[in-house]
């Protein structure tokens, strides 16, 4: 990442924004294909797709968003075949070692939210390092989902849940949206208001199930490593002009 020091905030007026969501979630597709389509490796687009996470958050940071959630790897993924997660797994932690100047000198927060317990050791250790170096920047969060199944984060929610209740610590009917989201891996992070998907596929692939209930949802046929600033403006522009009554009236 090249450094931001000539870089302020962006011109919103200018770049017809009228609001700026609090929260973006980005679910990053397109990598595969992106290369596939340039007779290239996969793991080659898994490197440009590093490219455009640099691009967005950068782009985030300088409109104004507080919080950047990236959908990075899915509980899913370790279905993959073992060469490609093996290669994902370096990319990671290369990319969580070699951001980390950059991210501390502009205030951003690292935090890393799944079933982090399934990375391999080294990846964690430094994860769970820049996690509690960081953790006192307020400038802006950036959380990588790792590991991550909304499904599985729920029915980990309900287990302690129902353990708590089978230890006469919780009554059954003190349980309430509040308090299951407690259990959730990151309760404090606020809900996404803004969700992008690239590469035209039209599912939320069991990301944040609980926290995009109301989520406004940007869907883009463009492959993530093809993402850029521009895009990310348009997404955040097309907010603007949405409506949210969250179930309500107007």
């Amino acid at each position: 990442m090249s450094s931001w020091s000539e870089e302020g905030p962006l011109d919103l007026s200018a770049m017809g924004i009228t609001q700026v969501p609090r929260h973006v979630a980005v679910i990053m597709d397109g990598n595969g294909r992106w290369a596939t389509h340039r007779g290239l490796p996969r793991v080659m687009g898994h490197k440009a797709g590093a490219d455009a996470v640099r691009r967005v958050l950068r782009t985030a940071y300088r409109l104004g968003v507080s919080h950047l959630t990236l959908y990075a790897f899915s509980e899913q993924n370790w279905g993959r075949p073992q060469e490609e997660v093996t290669r994902l797994m370096e990319l990671l932690l290369h990319h969580i070692r070699s951001e980390q100047v950059e991210l501390m000198e502009r205030g951003i927060r690292f935090q890393g939210m799944g079933s982090l317990e399934r990375l391999p050791p080294e990846i964690l250790a430094e994860l769970r390092d820049f996690e509690a170096r960081s953790s006192s920047n307020a400038d802006m969060t950036l959380t990588l989902a790792l590991s991550y199944g909304g499904r599985e984060e729920m029915v980990r929610a309900a287990r302690q849940l129902a353990e708590e209740v089978a230890a006469g610590r919780l009554r059954p009917e003190d349980i309430n949206e509040e308090r299951f989201k407690q259990h959730l891996y990151l309760p404090a992070l606020p809900d996404p208001d803004l969700l992008i998907r690239t590469s035209g596929e039209l599912r939320v692939s069991n990301f944040l199930l609980w926290q995009i209930a109301y989520a406004e949802l940007y869907i883009t046929e463009t492959l993530w490593p093809d993402f850029g600033e521009e895009e990310f403006a348009e997404a955040v522009r097309q907010y603007g002009r949405r409506d949210r009554r969250f179930g309500l009236t107007r």
